[in-house]
């Protein structure tokens, strides 16, 4: 969960560059996610989604992620830059693992890739265009992603095949298999193989963690979700890098909110301060 606030329109291959929600009632989610993170809509046409119409999220004026209705189960999914999506299509098949859909190419924006890693979770390539820009890490935006597996060194292998992740173990890799991602030593994502928490035919999936506004905090974020309509599957718990809680909208998307302003050292150093009068 790297947790770094930054804008950029340079991305090296293999970095996040978009979040997108694939979700059974577009409605539903649009309006969940705007009372939720304050966004609003910046609604595009797009002919290769079933309603023909995609709706971009801005938050304090970026442009922060996408949702677009589909007939397939409700999920996050970031987008991952490479240098090139055919090339990248390629790849994918070459490591294992299949591919859905593209290279779609948008004149004058950027190509795509819808693929499943061998596991089967999702994962979209992007090439993306020049200029473009990525806000993460404030209220409201991606902060990073963990991908729920069934088997870590085959997703490692995976990955590390793809884009050059370097898996570095961040639990004890038997009872908690938890993988920092890097690359040349900065972490890009992270991999948990599931436990005995998850039920046996879980699917791999995506857990997007989005910034909870510090004046609401993490606990307050939860509970409001749950008044819009949302659920709370993991209460809110403190972590080396804030607190966190897991959730899921209406349509049974899973994702996370992360305050890295709320966490047990920060509240130490407030405490024991000797110069705090």
């Amino acid at each position: 969960m790297a947790i770094e606030s930054s804008s950029t329109a340079v991305l090296p291959a293999g970095a996040p560059c978009w979040v997108e929600l694939a979700t059974g009632n577009e409605q539903r989610a649009l309006d969940f996610y705007a009372a939720l993170f304050g966004w609003d809509y910046r609604i595009t046409p797009d002919a290769t989604v079933m309603t023909g119409r995609y709706a971009v999220a801005n938050r304090d004026g970026f442009a922060v992620a996408s949702i677009f209705q589909s007939d397939q189960p409700s999920g996050w999914v970031p987008h991952i830059a490479v240098n090139d999506t055919a090339s990248g299509a390629e790849r994918v098949e070459l490591c294992g693992g299949n591919v859905v859909l593209g290279p779609i190419d948008f004149p004058r924006y950027d190509s795509m890739v819808y693929a499943r890693d061998p596991l089967g979770a999702p994962v979209v390539l992007r090439s993306p265009p020049a200029g473009w820009m990525f806000t993460t890490g404030s209220a409201g935006m991606f902060t990073s992603a963990d991908l729920n597996t069934a088997d870590g060194p085959v997703t490692d292998e995976f990955y590390h095949r793809m884009f050059g992740f370097v898996s570095v173990q961040l639990g004890d890799g038997h009872d908690i298999d938890y993988a920092e991602w890097q690359l040349e030593g900065q972490p890009v994502l992270y991999r948990y193989v599931m436990g005995a928490e998850y039920p046996p035919a879980t699917p791999a999936h995506w857990v997007i963690y989005f910034g909870a506004d510090p004046l609401e905090g993490t606990d307050a974020t939860a509970v409001r979700a749950l008044q819009l309509g949302g659920a709370i599957t993991v209460e809110p718990y403190d972590s080396r890098l804030g607190r966190v809680a897991v959730l899921v909208d209406p349509n049974g998307a899973t994702f996370a909110v992360i305050d890295p302003s709320d966490n047990p050292d920060n509240r130490r150093a407030e405490v024991e301060d000797p110069n705090d009068d």
